[in-house]
């Protein structure tokens, strides 16, 4: 098995459009070969999203969710490139299963660089004075803060969580599975949560209409 390195990871990056994480998950299952990674990637389905996500997303559909029992609601605005392909089954079945997902899993941002500096600031503190308490050695504590930093980001971060459906994709990897399947860019604008009794609705988004693309 060769080595996967840095810029092995990196030249699959530049040979695909597909993020980091998926590169290396793709060149760990193909043993460094780059080349059976690469079609690893696109029997993944995600191998052309990352191509398509500097292109403009100007439509789309708002989809809501409701809990049994209406005590816990969704509504999520997901943006595609057209209006044939907000109204195709697939896209549809996108914007359900997200906002039933948001429901289920309660995020707080949509992306990891939606989190204001502040709170990262705080996490990060919080994480190296816990591995302190600990007793981790100070050689590694940057290590340990960044792994905590990561597991944070996929409990508050949409597009890292697990999918609640299939825990084996992020909500991220699902959406670029969407991309490759519809042939257009698809982005998470925004979403708001409500569960009765709270006095303020969770938010996450902007006002924005024009939404960044989803690029991880």
């Amino acid at each position: 098995m060769a080595e996967i390195t840095a810029r092995l990871v990196k030249d699959l990056r530049e040979r695909t459009g597909v993020g980091m994480m998926e590169c290396k998950r793709a060149l760990v299952e193909a043993k460094g070969d780059i080349a059976d990674a690469e079609i690893l990637l696109r029997k993944w389905g995600i191998a052309s999203a990352g191509k398509k996500a500097a292109r403009t997303t100007r439509q789309g559909s708002i989809g809501s969710y409701i809990h049994h029992g209406g005590q816990l609601g969704v509504l999520v605005e997901v943006n595609c490139e057209s209006d044939f392909v907000a109204r195709t089954d697939v896209f549809k079945e996108l914007v359900h299963d997200v906002a039933m997902h948001i429901a289920a899993a309660d995020p707080r941002f949509i992306r990891k660089e939606d989190v204001p500096a502040d709170v990262l600031d705080k996490e990060k503190e919080i994480a190296r004075a816990r591995a302190v308490l600990e007793g981790k050695p100070e050689k590694i504590l940057d290590k340990i803060v960044e792994g905590r930093i990561a597991k944070f980001y996929e409990e508050v971060c949409l597009l890292d969580q697990p999918f609640v459906r299939e825990a084996t994709l992020t909500v991220g990897q699902l959406v670029k599975t969407k991309i490759a399947k519809l042939g257009e860019n698809i982005g998470i604008a925004r979403f708001v949560r409500f569960k009765v009794g709270d006095v303020a609705a969770a938010e996450a988004g902007g006002d924005n209409p024009v939404p960044e693309p989803v690029s991880q």
